[in-house]
């Protein structure tokens, strides 16, 4: 398993667009920042903030390319999750904020305390720069968050020592993963049925400021998956 830092986000997200995909449904554990989102429950998030600072972040270190992010997941696929959820045993969340750290060590209580005035649902580590990247690429990308335990905003009760408290985090871990990976089944036909084009999948149609006929030969082959269509 990877220092969340050191997941290879890029080449992770060039490796889907090069094999033809068009749509993620990711997934990853987080702590919650808010009493109504209980440990078990799911969160489909429409939003994020980026507190990352160590990690790539765009595939165009050549280029002068900005695609909007104001909405960073893609409102298709969090409709579908929507729909997908609609009967579902366990609680699903619609919304939210996800507050992406650095890590790999956890929050301070002064951290933790902050990231809930800022309104944020939970934290965790790993959605950014993934869904940053997604968008470059022109993917449809959402997330299904799996929180496993209430940020340190909220102490563990008393009576619980660490080891206990590990194995009830451990437990949580296994029951948010089996309800995401049913939660993924339903969603997928609903996938495969969308019939209209998503704004994601033109994202760089009006993003490219460089000037494209002084985009050198080399740079235009290494983005080729890319920006392919967009370079002639």
């Amino acid at each position: 398993m990877l220092n969340p830092s050191a997941v290879p986000y890029r080449a992770n997200i060039w490796a889907l667009k090069s094999l033809g995909v068009t749509h993620v449904l990711a997934s990853g554990a987080v702590g919650s920042l808010r009493e109504e989102v209980a440990p078990r429950h799911l969160v489909v998030p429409d939003q994020v903030i980026d507190r990352t600072h160590r990690r790539a972040s765009t595939f165009f270190d050549d280029l002068a390319v900005h695609v909007e992010l104001a909405s960073p997941f893609c409102a298709t696929l969090r409709n579908v999750l929507a729909k997908a959820s609609t009967g579902f045993p366990a609680r699903v969340h619609q919304g939210g904020t996800y507050v992406c750290m650095e890590g790999p060590q956890f929050s301070t209580r002064a951290e933790s305390e902050l990231h809930r005035s800022w309104g944020a649902s939970f934290i965790g580590m790993t959605v950014m720069p993934e869904a940053k990247l997604a968008r470059e690429a022109e993917l449809c990308y959402a997330l299904i968050a799996l929180p496993t335990d209430y940020d340190c905003w909220k102490p563990h009760p008393a009576t619980l020592d660490h080891a206990k408290v590990l194995d009830e985090i451990l437990a949580n871990v296994k029951v948010a993963t089996q309800n995401a990976v049913e939660l993924v089944r339903r969603a997928v036909p609903l996938v495969g049925a969308i019939e209209k084009p998503c704004p994601c999948q033109s994202a760089l149609a009006l993003a490219i400021w460089s000037d494209r006929t002084r985009i050198p030969a080399e740079v235009r082959e290494k983005l080729q998956p890319i920006l392919g269509r967009y370079l002639g």
